[in-house]
């Protein structure tokens, strides 16, 4: 009882020191946060838990879906011993170990072991053959955990005994969810505006939230909420740009640019020189003249672009003497071509709408299928080739179901 009282003693002190991802697992189904695909009612991994019947299972997700928490989580449901490993840190010697260790359980206590494998893509094809005949066995119950595709990274002998479950990148509402817990168990508020930046910024990544998160609360004056400001530096990102110095210069390349756009080649080319001479930096001009040329003239004269290239490598060839020959050919040229930023729009209507929906879901017909365990998955199926079945092809949805009817570049 003495070494019990130290023990959970110890624990509550490395709970109260861990990072707040830590602190937060959950330690049951209903307190785990997404993947309701799996885990909803109808789900087939739930089905699975609460049946108490685990096969072997590999989880595919990127880092922070919850790999590792619903594999703990699925062992305190089983009720089963639950023993991890470290593919990057451990190898043949430390499975025997834990082997022997679920032989011996399951013989004095009829108890199970699940054997979580965090990176099991890590393990080479020899350490990957010995959890083989103790996975056939049924020995331990085998929970892989892995961000990349199993079809190359696991061998065919183990992908053929276990069920590869596929884990998504966690939604915005899974995301809000346990950042409202994070925020109480840290104690602290969170602007509304803070809470968004903090959200996308995450990326469906919940580790990478809540560590995140917890930075900005201790860079936190007493008291202070988080706002964006904070989660800017915690971030260590520039959420938000300012122009705060330098307004001759930005005033200047303004002028330029519009000048070219408003088709006036003598204000351009007035411009352009205004700033080679004072000492502008010439390759920061070919920039923007390889810029307008795909931004303002676009389609409207498809080889703006080249010609824009062609004189930013004409410059870097001939030296800032005689540099600025190509760069005045460049700019009059852009300046007299016909405009069209119709590719220009769609790419900001396309990028306007991903940051609406954040990252839907790939079609399963346009997904590529190398492998049996994705073609099982569904990936590749009901695709229209265009060469052979042209109509089939342009009936063909190819955006993501949600926004299946969105229209980002304009004809006219």
């Amino acid at each position: 009882m003495t070494q019990d009282l130290f023990d959970y003693a110890a624990n509550s002190a490395r709970l109260q020191v861990a990072p707040l991802a830590e602190r937060l697992r959950p330690k049951n189904l209903s307190e785990f946060v997404g993947q309701e695909r799996l885990l909803g009612a109808k789900g087939p991994l739930k089905k699975l838990i609460e049946s108490d019947h685990l096969p072997s299972l590999i989880f595919w997700g990127p880092p922070g879906s919850g790999k590792t928490t619903l594999a703990r989580v699925m062992a305190a449901h089983t009720q089963s011993n639950f023993q991890a490993l470290s593919a990057v840190l451990s190898g043949v010697k430390e499975l025997r170990e834990v082997v022997e260790e679920a032989k011996n359980d399951f013989k004095f206590s009829s108890k199970r072991t699940l054997v979580f494998i965090d990176e099991i893509h890590r393990f080479n094809k020899s350490q990957q053959d010995a959890l083989l005949p103790h996975v056939e066995a049924g020995t331990i119950t085998l929970i892989g955990a892995t961000t990349e595709n199993p079809s190359f990274e696991v061998i065919g002998p183990l992908l053929s005994r276990t069920r590869v479950f596929v884990l998504e990148p966690l939604d915005g509402g899974a995301l809000k969810k346990l950042l409202v817990r994070g925020v109480d168990i840290l104690k602290t508020k969170i602007d509304a505006h803070a809470a968004d930046l903090l959200v996308n910024y995450a990326d469906g990544d919940a580790r990478r939230m809540l560590n995140t998160l917890e930075l900005a609360a201790q860079l936190a004056d007493p008291g202070q909420s988080i706002d964006e400001n904070l989660i800017s530096q915690a971030t260590q990102e520039k959420t938000f740009r300012y122009d705060k110095s330098g307004e001759g210069h930005y005033n200047l390349i303004s002028a330029f640019i519009k000048s070219m756009r408003a088709s006036d080649p003598d204000a351009a080319v007035y411009y352009l020189a205004r700033m080679y001479e004072a000492g502008e930096d010439p390759l920061f001009l070919a920039r923007r003249l390889v810029i307008f040329a795909s931004e303002d003239v676009g389609l409207g004269d498809s080889q703006a672009l080249p010609l824009a290239m062609a004189a930013m490598q004409a410059f870097d060839f001939v030296g800032a003497a005689e540099g600025w020959i190509p760069l005045a050919h460049a700019t009059i040229y852009l300046a007299l071509a016909p405009k069209n930023n119709r590719t220009y729009q769609a790419y900001k209507n396309a990028k306007d709408e991903v940051q609406k929906s954040g990252n839907l879901t790939v079609p399963m017909h346009l997904r590529n299928a190398p492998t049996q365990l994705m073609k099982n998955l569904g990936y590749g199926k009901n695709y229209h080739y265009a060469h052979t079945d042209p109509e089939g092809s342009k009936k063909m949805k190819c955006l993501p179901e949600e926004i299946k009817d969105k229209k980002f570049f304009r004809q006219k």
